[in-house]
């Protein structure tokens, strides 16, 4: 079965070419003789003759999709206008095995159609096709356009136009400039043998037989080959997806870092996944660029280490918990705390009403101890079935691990799934009413979601209290590539209410006590330079040390070619007072076989 990413493109049916036609104003005549592509494509992203019928369309075929959903073939005009915004390729969706061969001269009738993969409600840019196609062989045999060499000269730095106001932030209508926009510049290609050379790997190979790569190697470099995305401002205008029109068994597994050698060329599409995507019908050779896995530096025996981690929907049917033993015992260095998240109850996705974890907790301490690291003890609040979010049935939740040799958990009853915890002042000092306990479960800005797990722990006799996080997910953001700019990020809503709630409750310590050590850890499901970081950090109550690396460094995910934050350690100013260390210990984002799509990281400091 050839590859996977392109079985996952939304079926082309008359229903959604229909759909997606009729939001298109025609400013063509119904019908349309002997146009070129170049005609069809127009100057921009929007057909002129978008739900019309064309007739004679030459070209020569370039490719052939003949799996998944999408079957159909490329086609490139060989005598391409002086028009640099006008494509002189386009896709024609012919719903079966197509039955021309690359090389073949062909005419074309049929209907112009824009098509969104995924659907309007996506946001993405829509794909100009011919459907409902009839084809003529004219001659076989013939030469393929020569591939439109893409590179670090020919990408414009800046990413996109802003959207047109009157058309609700959308690009569509703009007229394309692909000699200042890389978004444009990518359009005005759409369809056409584009190729690479020599290219970086950006994001690995992920199970959909898809990687990512940039053609500027020197834009935002991460310290160990990635792109960092490093604010709003930078999309980062190199990253280009990778799929394959052959076997998804001969897609090359690559990490970060490695190289695609050579040449890789094929049609530039775009889908639903990543927005603009070369399906290679030659890959280039990959060259491994030697990554290995991190491992953090040993706290000292002074020193407390707290860990964040993001186990990945963790269950006791999964066949990685060796694994992630042996990455806190050996890459982590056997923290004394670490803050687990998405941790299942005890048969994960079954919806049985099960909430309890103790199955899948114990399962990891024992192989941690297998794995030779300490019996960590460890404190969680089971959540109210469905109702925080994450796998349907899977109950996820955070769970404190600590190592009992090290550090001490103070037990306080009355913390439960729907009793919001408090702040009470014991002899000067900031004390928990239950521990482990919740922020105000009952809130708004948690539903659906996982409310804040908060722990008071002990260390050579000073208290640290831990409040481990997993905010809300970005799920519903329109895309980067998508035609409104700039983007709406409509997911921050809720968690920008989340974030409320715990620098509310970090404020609540630090009222009572100034000097208090306060963390909040977790999957904070945004990136350091947020709205949603700058809520937690408020007025100074905490500070995001992640922004204590180098900028190369500041990643914690890898998506669509962007190395970028998620998981964050935020400490209030005793703690940042401390000659603390941070360390974002890369072993799972960067690697093509990850046992979790995020990077654990680690602080180091002295009560």
């Amino acid at each position: 079965m050839p590859s996977r990413s392109t079985a996952r493109l939304a079926a082309l049916t008359v229903a959604a070419v229909c759909s997606a036609a009729s939001a298109v104003v025609l400013t063509s005549p119904a019908h349309a003789d002997s146009v070129r592509i170049h005609d069809i494509q127009g100057t921009t992203r929007l057909s002129p003759y978008a739900g019309q019928k064309v007739t004679d369309v030459p070209g020569i075929v370039t490719a052939t999709r003949t799996y998944g959903s999408s079957k159909g073939f490329w086609l490139q005009d060989p005598t391409p206008d002086d028009n640099p915004a006008t494509s002189e390729g386009i896709f024609v969706f012919t719903s079966s095995t197509p039955k021309v061969a690359v090389g073949d001269a062909v005419t074309v009738a049929g209907t112009v159609s824009e098509y969104v993969p995924g659907g309007a409600a996506t946001g993405n840019q829509s794909l100009t096709e011919i459907s409902k196609p009839t084809i003529t062989t004219v001659s076989t045999g013939n030469a393929v356009p020569a591939p439109v060499v893409i590179d670090a000269k020919s990408v414009p730095d800046r990413y996109t136009p802003q959207g047109d106001s009157a058309d609700g932030g959308s690009i569509n209508n703009l007229p394309l400039r692909p000699d200042t926009y890389a978004l444009d510049y990518y359009e005005s290609l759409e369809g056409m043998n584009v190729q690479v050379k020599d290219v970086r790997v950006v994001t690995a190979t992920d199970p959909y037989a898809e990687l990512w790569v940039t053609v500027k190697p020197n834009e935002h470099r991460a310290a160990r080959g990635g792109t960092v995305y490093g604010s709003y401002d930078s999309q980062n205008t190199g990253r280009l997806q990778i799929q394959s029109l052959g076997a998804t068994a001969d897609f090359p597994t690559a990490d970060v870092g490695d190289t695609l050698t050579g040449t890789t060329t094929g049609p530039l599409d775009f889908n639903q996944y990543g927005g603009y995507t070369l399906v290679a019908g030659r890959l280039g050779t990959l060259k491994s660029g030697g990554l290995e896995r991190e491992t953090t530096e040993k706290q000292s025996a002074r020193q407390l280490a707290v860990a964040t981690y993001n186990v990945e929907n963790l269950d006791p049917s999964d066949n990685t918990f060796d694994q992630h033993a042996a990455a806190i015992v050996h890459n982590l260095q056997s923290p004394d705390i670490v803050s687990l998240e998405e941790i299942q109850d005890d048969n994960g996705a079954t919806d049985d009403g099960t909430v309890d974890a103790s199955v899948t907790v114990n399962k990891l301490i024992d192989a941690i101890v297998a794995a030779g690291g300490p019996r960590y003890d460890w404190r969680s609040i089971d959540p109210v079935n469905d109702q925080d979010g994450g796998e349907p049935g899977g109950n996820i939740r955070q769970v404190f691990l600590f190592n009992p040799e090290r550090v001490s958990f103070v037990d306080r009853t009355g913390g439960d799934s729907t009793t919001a915890v408090g702040v009470t002042k014991v002899r000067g000092k900031a004390e928990l009413t239950a521990s482990p306990g919740r922020i105000d479960p009952a809130s708004a800005a948690w539903q659906s979601s996982r409310k804040p797990l908060v722990g008071q722990f002990v260390f050579r006799g000073k208290t640290v209290f831990v409040i481990a996080n997993h905010l809300v997910s970005k799920g519903g953001d329109q895309p980067l590539t998508g035609q409104y700019q700039p983007v709406t990020r409509s997911s921050e809503n809720q968690r920008h209410a989340q974030a409320v709630e715990v620098n509310a409750f970090v404020k609540d310590i630090l009222k009572v006590q100034k000097n208090a050590n306060v963390l909040a850890v977790g999957d904070m499901n945004d990136f350091e330079f947020s709205g949603t970081a700058q809520i937690l950090e408020g007025d100074g109550e905490l500070w995001s040390a992640i922004k204590s690396l180098p900028a190369s460094e500041r990643y914690t995910y890898d998506y669509q070619g962007n190395a970028q934050v998620l998981d964050q350690i935020l400490i209030s100013p005793a703690v940042r007072r401390d000659d603390f260390a941070y360390d974002s210990v890369h072993i799972n984002s960067e690697f093509h076989d990850q046992i979790s799509d995020h990077d654990p990281q680690v602080l180091r400091f002295r009560p």
